[in-house]
C-alpha cells in the first residue's frame, strides 16, 4: 500500500552565513538520523538511514551560478520489509 505523497517547500532570500549554518544543521540532523523541516506554514519529519545517494551539481551560466544537492534514500516499510518476488511462466 502506498503512502500519501508529503512534502515541505521553503523558498527564502539568505545571505552566505544563514546558508551555510542551514547546511550544517540539516548535516548534524541526517547524522542524528531525524530531520525536522518546518516554518510558519508547514512541517515535515524524515528518518534518513541506510545508503543514501547524493547528487551535487554545479553551473555557471553569464552572471548567474548555481549550486544543487540532492539527498536521496528509500525508506522500508513495516510489514513490506520482504522484496516482491517475480514470477514468470
Amino acid at each position: 500500500m502506498r503512502k500519501s505523497k508529503k512534502s515541505f517547500r521553503h523558498e527564502s532570500l539568505q545571505d552566505a552565513r544563514s546558508i551555510s549554518t542551514i547546511l550544517q544543521s540539516i548535516t548534524r540532523a541526517i547524522g542524528k538520523g531525524k530531520v525536522t523541516f518546518s516554518d510558519e506554514d508547514d512541517k515535515i519529519i524524515m528518518e534518513p538511514e541506510g545508503l543514501l545517494h547524493l547528487k551535487v551539481s554545479a553551473s555557471q551560466e553569464d552572471s548567474r551560478q548555481r549550486i544543487d544537492v540532492r539527498i536521496s534514500w528509500q525508506v522500508e516499510e513495516a510489514g513490506n520489509s520482504s522484496k516482491r518476488v517475480l514470477s514468470v511462466e
